[in-house]
Order: structure tokens, then C-alpha cells, then sequence
């Protein structure tokens, strides 16, 4: 309780004042920042100072880290939290971010809460442990929100699916007819992904999803924040699952 109230101190010193015009300029060329309503664009603001504040970041690779990076990157995954009440990322222990692609030797999901993108990665994601970025990777997307890719959404959406322990594409929820409708409704999505992707289909969701479960999460993610129209059309009964759990509907503002 003492940390927790320490912890409430701390971010209402943090937030008692408003945000820079300085920094709301970095933050205006995103297409998400732009768009959203202004309500929306303060709590984004909120949760990506406390975000840059709290954690550790670290510039790895030789990378000088300037604070314009971290708050674009914190601003990025403030996106999945902007809806959610009592949901942070209290766990992620640090921020790492390499100039571009990285190599690691961890290849895969385990159930050790390892959540992997291969041996030359752009994003880590570790349970209870930091959250790894290439910045070239989170720079490029951040400009062509088109492209449906976004590293930060993708790992942070990993780091959400771990609240509970495991990497396994379902994220903490409330009532058991959730559960229900989460596991019916997202294996369906992801056989049907699996099946277009063997088939050599083009779909709106990258071929990625069909790895597994997890990486499914992440990248039917990243399609909801990024190409949520395209979505909505293709794949209606995903992108309604994810707007009822995430709260958020972007497929009302975004035009691709």
C-alpha cells in the first residue's frame, strides 16, 4: 500500500504540470496524436510522461537515446492503455533501444514468458523484464502507419498478454463470457489466418500472425491501431473483439 501510494505521489508531481509545447510538437506529425480527440490526446500525453519518467532507458548499440525518441516510443504504447483502467506496465523493468535490428540468440515463445521475433530481431519483449526496440524499426512505421507494422504496439501488446504469467495470445479478462468469446472468436481468426497463409493468400493481417497464438495478438493488434478501417472490412468479428477490449474504436478517425 505504501508503494502503491509513493508510486500515486509521484505521478501526480509528474503530471501537475501540462506538457511542453516543445514536446507536443515531437509528438504532432503522428498520425494516432493527430487524430485522436482531445480528451484522448491529453490521457496519451499523461501515459507517455509517466512512461519516460519512471521506466530506465538505455541507448544500446552505440545509439545516443535523446528524450524526443523516448517520448514517441512512450507514446506508442501508451495507445494500448488509453481505454484500459488499472492496466500499466508496472512490470516492464527497462527500455532498451538499439539503432536498428539486433541480433539475440532466444528464437522462440516459451513458456518461460520469453516472447521472441527471431534470431535478427527488431523488438524483445521479456516477462518481468525490459522491453527491447530497434529505433529505425519504431521510426519508419511511426512515419507509414499504412503499412499496418508497429513494433511498439507489437511488443507492448506481448508485454500485456504477460500480465498473467504466459505468453499465449490472451490477455487479462474480466468475465468468463469474455474468456468465452476471446477464445472463440480469435481461434477461429488465427485457423483462418494459418489456412490463407499456407494457401499463399494476401490478407490484411501479416503472415506473421500465423506463427502462433501470441504473435496472432500482436499483429491482429498492430492491424486494429495502424490499418483499423482495412480491419473492420476483412475481418469484422476481430476487429469488434479488439474494440470492446481495448475500448477504443480508431476505425471511426483513421482513414486507412
Amino acid at each position: 500500500m505504501l508503494l502503491s501510494w509513493l508510486r500515486s505521489r509521484r505521478r501526480r508531481r509528474i503530471l501537475s504540470a501540462p506538457l511542453p509545447a516543445a514536446d507536443r510538437a515531437i509528438l504532432a506529425p503522428l498520425r494516432f496524436y493527430a487524430l485522436a480527440p482531445p480528451a484522448e490526446r491529453a490521457r496519451l500525453e499523461d501515459l507517455a510522461r509517466v512512461l519516460v519518467l519512471e521506466k530506465p532507458w538505455e541507448g544500446c548499440g552505440g545509439l545516443v537515446l535523446t528524450p524526443a525518441m523516448k517520448l514517441v516510443i512512450a507514446a506508442q504504447a501508451a495507445r494500448l492503455l488509453v481505454g484500459l483502467e488499472d492496466v500499466d506496465y508496472d512490470d516492464v523493468t527497462s527500455i532498451l533501444v538499439y539503432p536498428t535490428a539486433y541480433v539475440t540468440r532466444t528464437q522462440q515463445v516459451g513458456r518461460d514468458g520469453i516472447v521472441s521475433e527471431g534470431s535478427v530481431n527488431a523488438g524483445e519483449a521479456w516477462h518481468n523484464g525490459p522491453v527491447i526496440l530497434s529505433w529505425d524499426a519504431v521510426e519508419r512505421e511511426s512515419a507509414h502507419p499504412e503499412a499496418g507494422r508497429n513494433v511498439v504496439l507489437h511488443e507492448f501488446c506481448h508485454r500485456l498478454d504477460l500480465r498473467d504469467g504466459l505468453a499465449d495470445g490472451t490477455p487479462e479478462l474480466g468475465s468468463r463470457a469474455e474468456v468465452r468469446a476471446w477464445a472463440h472468436v480469435m481461434t477461429e481468426e488465427y485457423d483462418d489466418l494459418v489456412r490463407a497463409t499456407l494457401a499463399g493468400e494476401r490478407t490484411v493481417l501479416d503472415g506473421y500472425g500465423a506463427t502462433n497464438p501470441t504473435e496472432f495478438l500482436a499483429v491482429a493488434t498492430e492491424c486494429f491501431f495502424e490499418r483499423p478501417r482495412a480491419l473492420r472490412r476483412d475481418r469484422p468479428r476481430l476487429y469488434a473483439l479488439l474494440r470492446d477490449h481495448y475500448r477504443q474504436d480508431p476505425a471511426e478517425r483513421f482513414d486507412t
